[in-house]
């Protein structure tokens, strides 16, 4: 390539605002092959995507099959995505004002997606239900063993959150809940109201669709 058309020459003179999708992945892969540039390795990658969107997706089997990529380019391109997530999920979740179950969803969907595995979170809120901090408790199968109450109340009560959003998803993709769950939204409900912080929601995380225990438990009152 000329030298004013390589990714890094022309972040250095113009930011890293004007530079294309495929510019930017060239410049994390670093380097092509013998028989293709970094670029047209890009261009590949963003083939197989098909959309930049889709990029958070790609696995390791799938992009190191592209001829060219490899293990280690798949990795060095799963690391930058992965810490990009991490910077916009940290800079969007501060000052967020929950006042509805889907905004939950929308928020928090991406900390579950493509999950092979349970994971429990809690969403501690203050008395304006401004986000004052979010923390995952448990990783693995859910039932009241694990998922003990003094683990979120024990944070709550640390941070004097005027209440909770408990948060999980099923890996099958079915948010409807099981027993265990009915049995630990119980018990959260109960020490709650012992220790005066509000379980406002649980909300359980499935494909493309959610399921609240507080929407269900005010549709039954109607």
């Amino acid at each position: 390539m000329a030298k004013y058309e390589k990714p890094r020459e022309r972040l250095i003179s113009l930011g890293v605002g004007h530079l294309s999708n495929e510019e930017l992945i060239s410049i994390i892969l670093k380097c092509g092959t013998k028989n293709i540039n970094s670029k047209e390795l890009a261009s590949l990658i963003l083939k197989e995507a098909k959309s930049v969107e889709n990029l958070k997706d790609l696995k390791i089997n799938t992009l190191s099959k592209i001829k060219g990529i490899g293990v280690v380019k798949s990795c060095q391109l799963l690391a930058a995505i992965e810490l990009g997530r991490r910077v916009y999920y940290v800079k969007n979740k501060n000052n967020v004002q929950i006042n509805s179950t889907s905004l939950v969803y929308e928020t928090f969907r991406s900390e579950f997606d493509n999950s092979l595995q349970e994971k429990f979170c809690a969403l501690y809120l203050d008395t304006k239900k401004n986000i004052i901090s979010f923390k995952t408790i448990f990783k693995g199968t859910l039932d009241n063993s694990v998922v003990h109450p003094r683990e979120v109340f024990r944070e709550a009560i640390l941070l004097s959150a005027a209440g909770v959003i408990v948060m999980h998803n099923h890996p099958s993709g079915d948010p409807t809940p099981s027993i265990n769950d009915v049995e630990i939204t119980n018990s959260l409900i109960y020490t709650g109201n012992m220790v005066g912080i509000k379980l406002v929601d649980h909300i359980i995380f499935g494909k493309d669709k959610y399921y609240s225990f507080f929407e269900n438990m005010n549709k039954n009152k109607k």
